[in-house]
């Protein structure tokens, strides 16, 4: 039986919803199906390996929540947890910002500039 309400849980980069996409692109409440929406503002750069990734963790942190009821709860820690897997993504260098985002506003820290110990300093 479909949830009369759509529940869902939204964080910086991790969108949940439980919900099935129609084919007019409308989310339509489900109590069966959850629909994941990586980095909606394409804050980062992604390459397919690391998509993969957190569609890997995101059915990981699913199987560890069957047989619990679907709430919002629930939904806000697998967001939660997946939110905290990209920010370890990011600081691993497996994906970078996107620096032709609509906005950069750094939102999991500054990123790290390799410096270059050859180079030389001069003094006034």
């Amino acid at each position: 039986m479909d949830n009369p309400m759509l529940l869902k849980s939204t964080t910086r980069h991790i969108r949940i919803f439980a919900a099935e996409i129609d084919r007019d692109g409308e989310l339509v409440p489900s109590s069966q199906v959850l629909t994941l929406d990586i980095d909606p503002d394409n804050e980062f750069n992604w390459d397919e390996d690391a998509l993969q990734k957190v569609y890997h963790k995101f059915d990981e942190q699913v199987e560890a929540y069957s047989g619990a009821d679907l709430t919002d709860y629930n939904l806000r820690r697998i967001g939660s947890d997946l939110e905290h897997f990209v920010r370890s993504l990011l600081h691993k260098g497996e994906i970078s910002y996107n620096l032709s985002a609509r906005v950069t506003n750094y939102s999991m820290g500054l990123p790290q500039v390799a410096s270059d110990e050859n180079q030389e300093s001069y003094g006034l």
